[in-house]
């Protein structure tokens, strides 16, 4: 059973290999057969394009040539382009080169100009090398109302008047010698002609900050020092100056200086000034028939201390006002044996002042014996005070304002008294320009008061009134420095 059930399997098994042998074979003959068929239907197919597309593969081909000719082309004058570029990049260093170059050159250039300068001769020295002109002018374009006892007097009116015309002419002969000529413009209404005066003729030797000499017409100790202090003499002059108490120059010899004993920033400063002088103002040159030599020589000096912003000051004065006129009497006494001066005068002056940035302020003092009273019998005594201030609120605009009180006489006449004060508004548009809106009033009581602005008051008695006498005056008032 084992054996036969053996050979049956054998035997199926036979069957299904050589079954399967012959499905192979048939499909081997099959796909043999359609992969002929395909390459004859593929070579059939390619022989119609060759026939149908050859024009086109040749256009093809000239334009393929014709784009590589381009690209050539396109190549090569990229190649240039380069080339030149590279050509530029190397001019323009170049050029960068020569410029440093000649940079340097110019660099150069002054040292030799100086050199090729210095190698030439010297002009010879001028004396317009070491000389400088300037000038100050003081104008005004006011209205005055002055009335005596209430009645309208001149000088009212409306006018414009050119009260100072200073022409100023400074020479520096080395570090230590120099000299300063200044001429003083002023209307004079008695001659009814313009007057030429020499405010200032000097020569100066400045041997150290504290010791310099003058001799000649030049500043007196008080007055310009005050002015400096008030900052608006081109609208009124300062105390002593307004009331005839004395002057701003005259001639003789002087000594003055300053020093600073401390060295530092804030002082203090400590400055001084002598002055030994004929005693007749400027206006008048010594020696001639108005003012003839005298026996005698007037003294005048300062001392003042500046500390921080903080500056005081006192002052004096003594002397015959140049009225001992020895080469015209035999002085003391005239020809008939009377005296010709009974007195000295003197004065004792005083000022403390504040001047920091935009302010201003200061009171000054003077009180005088004999100073009107020097050829009179009867002895005499003045005293007055100022005050003043001013603030700039702005760059160039400021508002100032000063009062001042004098009893000129009160020995002679204790009553007799001058109220005087102005206000104004100041404009600075430029450097050495000053212009200003004021208003000012002066009251002389009981007689006539002498001041820079005329006389004012009425000497003759009136019923009725007290001989006084008022001064009004608004206008714009103008300062030119240069």
């Amino acid at each position: 059973m084992t054996i036969k059930t053996a050979l049956m399997r054998g035997a199926a098994f036979g069957a299904f290999a050589a079954l399967a042998a012959g499905a192979t074979a048939h499909a081997e003959t099959t796909t043999t057969k359609t992969t002929v068929k395909h390459r004859h239907h593929v070579e059939h197919v390619v022989a119609v394009a060759d026939g149908s597309t050859a024009e086109e593969i040749r256009v093809l081909k000239s334009e393929v040539e014709d784009l590589k000719a381009r690209l050539d082309a396109q190549g090569q004058a990229q190649q240039a382009t380069a080339a030149q570029v590279a050509q530029t990049q190397t001019q323009v260093q170049e050029a960068a080169a020569n410029a440093e170059s000649a940079q340097d050159k110019i660099d150069t250039l002054p040292e030799q100009v100086n050199v090729a300068i210095g190698q030439l001769p010297k002009p010879k020295p001028s004396w317009a090398d070491k000389t400088q002109i300037g000038s100050t002018v003081f104008a005004d374009f006011s209205d005055i109302e002055q009335k005596n006892n209430g009645a309208r007097v001149t000088p009212s009116g409306t006018a414009f008047d050119l009260k100072r015309a200073y022409i100023i002419v400074d020479h520096q002969f080395n570090d230590v010698y120099s000299a300063n000529l200044t001429t003083d413009f002023q209307y004079n209404s008695t001659v009814g002609a313009t007057e030429l005066y020499v405010k200032k003729a000097f020569v100066q030797a400045k041997y150290f900050p504290w010791l310099t000499i003058r001799a000649g017409a030049t500043d007196l100790p008080w007055v310009p020092f005050v002015e400096s202090l008030y900052g608006y003499r081109y609208v009124e002059n300062v105390l002593i100056d307004r009331t005839k108490f004395g002057t701003s120059t005259d001639w003789g010899l002087h000594v003055l200086g300053s020093l600073d004993p401390i060295g530092g920033p804030t002082g203090p400063v400590i400055s001084y000034q002598v002055s030994a002088i004929d005693g007749t103002g400027y206006k008048v040159v010594p020696g001639t028939g108005s003012a003839p030599r005298t026996d005698t020589l007037d003294v005048e000096g300062r001392v003042s201390v500046k500390w921080m912003d903080f500056t005081a000051g006192i002052g004096g004065y003594n002397g015959k006002l140049g009225k001992d006129a020895g080469a015209t009497y035999n002085a003391p006494f005239n020809t008939t044996g009377v005296p010709v001066t009974f007195h000295t005068a003197s004065r004792f002056d005083a000022v403390l002042a504040y001047t920091s940035g935009p302010y201003r302020a200061g009171v000054e003092y003077l009180n005088a014996t004999d100073y009107t009273a020097v050829t009179s019998k009867a002895a005499d005594k003045a005293e007055a005070y100022s005050v003043f201030g001013s603030y700039q609120f702005l760059p160039q605009w400021a508002v100032f304002g000063r009062y001042d009180y004098t009893q000129p006489n009160k020995d002679t006449a204790p009553s007799r008294k001058d109220n005087y004060f102005n206000v104004g508004l100041g404009y600075t548009p430029v450097k050495g320009v000053d212009i200003s809106l004021v208003y000012k009033h002066d009251k002389a009581e009981n007689g006539t008061f002498s001041t820079s602005n005329g006389v004012i008051g009425n000497s003759a008695t009136l019923a009725g009134h007290s001989n006084d006498g008022t001064y009004d005056e608004v206008g714009a008032f103008m300062q030119l420095k240069y």
